[in-house]
């Protein structure tokens, strides 16, 4: 028996998990260091399929379990040996037959598991809303100083470390492992009062956002600074993290990534999943100022840096396709960069970075090119904005072409290309694009007319002629003005939400410069 006061040790396990993965392991070592086994329902009878010795909750408490299961732990019993403090509830316990439990493992029903299924009815869920495991939970976690608490499989291994390396749990063990449990059954609550708060009582949605948003995120790491070196920062991941984000990436190489690394590195990796043939983005400032596609990524590349050599000095490099040791060639040659992120990082491109320890180096498997339906949030001063991902598929069918000229098929393939990247620049935005890249961009003006002049400036600093190239817009144009500039700099077409009360005006200019024009009737703001 352990002697020092900040030792636990664990003589007496209440087990009862949906998620039963690694649980049988677990449950037989505890088995071999003398821990005796309290289960309940399915997880006891897989226990005791694997040989394993385990006494069943009802032979504790003394009462069957009932309800089709729905009540079975909710007992004195079971909630004193959790909640009973060694030392001063003793008495009591022993009074009352009630044994302390040193450990619980839990996890819960799969209520998020079981509402993203493709029929789900409103008793489905509800029979997924767990009740006595979240009051287990919190019990425990209160009476950390003497229980642990287990609700993740990831738990398991550090808890036997424990046991083998001091023979019972830490006091700074417990306490990890009870603010993990207060977390767990805040996220769960968090999402039962969401699914709900967007249905009525038959189980029809009547609302797209919940009346009361729990928004868990997780800390991934402290940061060295923020955007500047006077902030403090921490970098935090959603526990529904989607694949293929920064957030997941696999870090091959290089420094910790900083706050505006990221902010950028996902500006980028964002940008390049718009598109299916091979494309590398370069973004600098949270702006693609350099987007180009071929037939190679490292002809993708090349062209892309090509539209902006300035800003892509210590840029960031997203491409959709696997940076090999051909590519990291061409990119260490060509400039210095920041981040490099691809879906796959080959061992050859791994090794030629690894001479550049101040390049970050990510990996962030492979995505779908299907939209998928996200939020997407703001902070305000005391307060969340909080809206759809701008996911939007450009819908051909939809589009109305408004000028006496149809563009040509080039100038198709073109405007479809400026318009996946025009989303991603921030408003007011130009792209001026021609043969699958970029030519110049204008972001972030207050002007639209001053985004555009930009993006010609752009265009020229890095010798690309804008003669026959395309234009895209974010936002209609409000004036004849930016369609007099776009012909003055030589724009065959141009690609814009319309909308405007003088669209009428700005068509007639468009005529009488011979461009081609396309109405989407869709605005891309981004701000």
């Amino acid at each position: 028996m352990a002697t020092d006061q900040n030792i636990r040790s664990i003589r007496r396990a209440l087990i009862s998990v949906s998620d039963k993965s690694g649980i049988a392991a677990f449950a037989a070592a505890l088995h071999e260091r003398g821990v005796e086994i309290v289960s309940t329902g399915g997880t006891a009878r897989l226990l005791s399929e694997q040989g394993i010795a385990v006494r069943e909750v009802a032979s504790v408490t003394g009462f069957p379990e009932i309800m089709d299961g729905r009540v079975k732990t909710l007992h004195p019993r079971i909630h004193g040996g959790l909640l009973g403090r060694r030392g001063i509830d003793d008495a009591v316990m022993a009074e009352h037959e009630i044994g302390p439990i040193d450990l619980l493992c839990v996890n819960l029903y799969p209520f998020e598991e079981t509402t993203k299924k493709a029929g789900c009815t409103l008793a489905d869920a509800i029979e997924n809303i767990d009740i006595g495991g979240p009051a287990m939970i919190r019990a425990a976690a209160k009476n950390h100083r003497d229980v642990a608490v287990l609700t993740d499989p990831d738990a398991y291994a550090e808890v036997l470390e424990e046991l083998d390396a001091h023979g019972g749990t830490t006091t700074a063990l417990r306490h990890r492992l009870a603010v993990r449990a207060f977390s767990h059954t805040a996220r769960y609550d968090g999402a039962i009062a969401a699914y709900l708060g967007c249905r009525d009582g038959s189980g029809e949605v009547t609302e797209p956002f919940p009346p009361l948003w729990t928004l868990q995120v997780e800390k991934v790491s402290e940061m060295r600074y923020g955007e500047n070196p006077h902030q403090r920062a921490a970098f935090y991941r959603d526990l529904e993290v989607a694949t293929a984000s920064v957030t997941s990436a696999r870090f091959v190489q290089g420094k910790t990534l900083s706050y505006n690394n990221i902010a950028d590195t996902d500006a980028a990796l964002e940008c390049v999943k718009a598109f299916s043939e091979p494309t590398c983005v370069i973004v600098k400032h949270a702006n693609p100022c350099g987007v180009a596609s071929a037939a190679d990524l490292v002809t993708a590349y090349e062209r892309a840096f090509a539209v902006d050599p300035t800003s892509a000095f210590g840029g960031i490099i997203a491409v959709n396709g696997t940076l090999d040791e051909k590519l990291a060639a061409a990119i260490l040659g060509r400039q210095f960069v920041e981040v490099v992120i691809a879906p796959q990082v080959s061992e050859g491109a791994a090794a030629a970075f690894a001479g550049k320890p101040n390049v970050r180096v990510l990996e962030s498997g492979a995505w779908s090119l299907a939209p998928v339906a996200e939020l997407d949030c703001k902070r305000v001063r005391g307060g969340l904005l909080v809206q759809d991902r701008d996911t939007a598929v450009l819908d051909m069918q939809q589009l109305q072409v408004v000028t006496e000229r149809a563009p040509s098929d080039a100038e198709w393939a073109d405007l479809r290309f400026a318009w996946e990247v025009v989303r991603h620049v921030k408003s007011n935005a130009i792209v001026f694009a021609g043969g699958g890249r970029t030519l110049g961009i204008g972001a972030g003006q207050m002007s639209r007319v001053f985004s555009a002049r930009i993006a010609v400036e752009k265009a020229a600093e890095a010798g690309l002629a804008l003669s026959g190239s395309v234009l895209a817009s974010d936002a209609f144009f409000p004036f004849r003005d930016g369609i007099d500039q776009a012909a003055a700099a030589g724009a065959a077409a141009v690609i814009q939400p319309g909308g405007s009360q003088r669209d009428q005006e700005v068509i007639d200019a468009a005529n009488e410069h011979g461009l081609a024009m396309v109405f989407t009737g869709m605005r891309h703001f981004r701000h």
